[in-house]
C-alpha cells in the first residue's frame, strides 16, 4: 500500500513539474506555428489555383506574348516544386519558398501590367476585372497570413528561449522557427506609369 502511494505520488509530482516546466506550452505553441503555416501555404494555394484563370482569360482575349504567359505558368510550377516541412522552419526553407513565391508573384504583376499596355479595352472585361479583385484580394490575404505566422512565431520563439522554459524547449528537443522577412524588392518603391 506503502509503495504504490509513493509510485502515485512520483508520478503526480512527474507530471506537475512537466506541465509547470512549459513543456504544454512549447507543445501548444509548436502546433500554433504549424496551423498558421498551413494557413500561409492555403493563401499561397489560392493565389496558384487563380493564375490559370487569368492566363486563360487572357488568352482568350488576346493574342499575347507567349513569353510572359510562359513566364508565369513556369513561376506557377516552381512553386508548386518548393515544399517547407512545418516542423523544420529554417531560415533557409523559408527564403527558398518565399523566392519561389516572388517570382510568381512578379510574373504575375508583369502579366497584369503588359495586358493594361497592350490591350486597354481588355481592362473593361468583367472577367479579367473580377479575377484581378480576386488576385488582388489573394494578395492581401497573404499578408495578413504572413503577419499572423510571424506573431505566433514571435509567441513560440519566446517561450523557447525565456528561462525556465528554455531548459524544457533544450531537453525536449524545441527549436526556434523562421520568420517570413521582407521581399528583396520590397526595398525599391514601385513604378507607376500612366
Amino acid at each position: 500500500m506503502k509503495k504504490s502511494l509513493l509510485i502515485f505520488g512520483l508520478i503526480l509530482l512527474v507530471a506537475v513539474s512537466v506541465t509547470s516546466c512549459g513543456y504544454n506550452g512549447l507543445a501548444t505553441g509548436e502546433e500554433k506555428v504549424n496551423a498558421s503555416w498551413a494557413q500561409v501555404e492555403t493563401q499561397y494555394q489560392r493565389r496558384a489555383d487563380l493564375i490559370p484563370n487569368l492566363v486563360n482569360t487572357v488568352k482568350g482575349y488576346a493574342d499575347f506574348e507567349k513569353s510572359t504567359l510562359t513566364e508565369v505558368t513556369n513561376a506557377r510550377a516552381g512553386v508548386s516544386n518548393v515544399k517547407v516541412d512545418p516542423s523544420k522552419l529554417t531560415e533557409e526553407s523559408l527564403a527558398k519558398y518565399q523566392a519561389a513565391q516572388e517570382r510568381l508573384g512578379a510574373a504575375t504583376r508583369n502579366l497584369i501590367n503588359v495586358v493594361f499596355e497592350k490591350y486597354p479595352d481588355l481592362k473593361a472585361n468583367q472577367n479579367f476585372l473580377e479575377l484581378q479583385a480576386q488576385l488582388e484580394g489573394t494578395e492581401n490575404r497573404i499578408t495578413v497570413a504572413r503577419n499572423d505566422f510571424n506573431d505566433v512565431v514571435n509567441d513560440y520563439n519566446s517561450r523557447v528561449v525565456k528561462f525556465p522554459t528554455n531548459l524544457t524547449a533544450k531537453i525536449f528537443g524545441f527549436e526556434k522557427k523562421a520568420y517570413f522577412k521582407a521581399e528583396a524588392s520590397a526595398a525599391d518603391a514601385p513604378e507607376v506609369k500612366f
